[in-house]
């Protein structure tokens, strides 16, 4: 029996029956407490799906010697073509995301599904040059007539899935937050690292890594937002810093940091009921039970 209390719950059917998918038996990357988790909220697996795609990744937009700092009102930050040099990777790698999740979604959609969760992302060097980007999750349909227009996205498994559904929100879409930064060593960085240098903050990197980790939350924010979430909860946060030599200067090198921010935007069903007016995104860390 359905308690009336979960009618127009996405999930919830008002009779208690569920819709079943005609056609061979679903596979799905659940586990059974994943799987009793989603059932237990009103939805049904009906297939795993995968999305992938193989960029060529080369051209950066950078030239000369990128990493050169400017003062800004006496604090030292990026100058403006410092800031932009690395857009076009960056594009570069929002959108093969972005597409290979897309192409994961069409799946979803194939099988009548209304979302995937546990979605799951893997960036791999391709045998034959480039990088793989991959997307796979398990696609689950409501049993519910209230269906959301897109397929969402989520990167929560069953568990935490179900825990959002019975505390009233519900995920949106995936979302990204990928900064890209580059420093040249100079001569104060170089005196600081040195072994005679003592302990102390080098501030030069600092700088770097603070830039880039506040540039992939700014991003991340906006991903979100854009999937009309009122905040997102992280699941990945990723720091790569690496060193190559100067084109500009020899015998000196420049460092860069990418900074990459995965979580799942999400919403409260009642919509209808929040005041009107822009609301703060808050972005908070999801534990998930070990």
């Amino acid at each position: 029996m359905t308690h009336r209390r979960d009618a127009g719950r996405p999930g919830a059917a008002a009779d208690g029956t569920a819709e079943s998918r005609a056609g061979n038996p679903w596979d799905s990357t659940l586990s059974s407490e994943e799987f009793a988790a989603v059932k237990g909220v009103g939805f049904d697996p009906v297939g795993q799906v995968l999305g992938t795609a193989v960029f060529t990744i080369g051209y950066t937009g950078v030239w000369g010697c990128p990493g050169a700092w400017s003062a800004v009102d006496g604090v030292k930050a990026p100058s403006s073509a410092w800031e932009s040099s690395f857009e076009p990777l960056v594009r570069t790698l929002y959108g093969a995301r972005r597409l290979a999740l897309a192409r994961a979604v069409a799946e979803c959609r194939a099988l009548g599904g209304d979302g995937i969760v546990g979605v799951r992302l893997r960036i791999e060097a391709f045998p034959a040059g480039g990088l793989e980007f991959t997307a796979w999750g398990t696609a689950v349909r409501a049993r519910s007539r209230i269906r959301p227009h897109l397929p969402f996205t989520s990167h929560l498994g069953g568990q935490d899935f179900a825990k959002l559904i019975h505390t009233g929100w519900v995920p949106t879409g995936l979302a990204f937050g990928i900064a890209l930064a580059i420093r040249h060593d100079d001569w104060r960085t170089s005196r600081r690292i040195r072994w005679t240098a003592g302990n102390q903050e080098v501030d030069g990197y600092t700088q770097l890594i603070n830039h880039v980790r506040h540039e992939a939350r700014n991003r991340l924010a906006l991903d979100a937002a854009k999937h009309g979430g009122d905040g997102v909860v992280v699941d990945e946060v990723e720091l790569t810093v690496s060193e190559s030599e100067c084109p500009g200067f020899g015998y000196s090198r420049d460092l860069s940091a990418e900074a990459v921010l995965i979580g799942t935007s999400i919403a409260r069903f009642g919509r209808s009921g929040r005041p009107a007016g822009p609301r703060p995104l808050t972005i908070m860390r999801l534990e998930r039970e070990r």
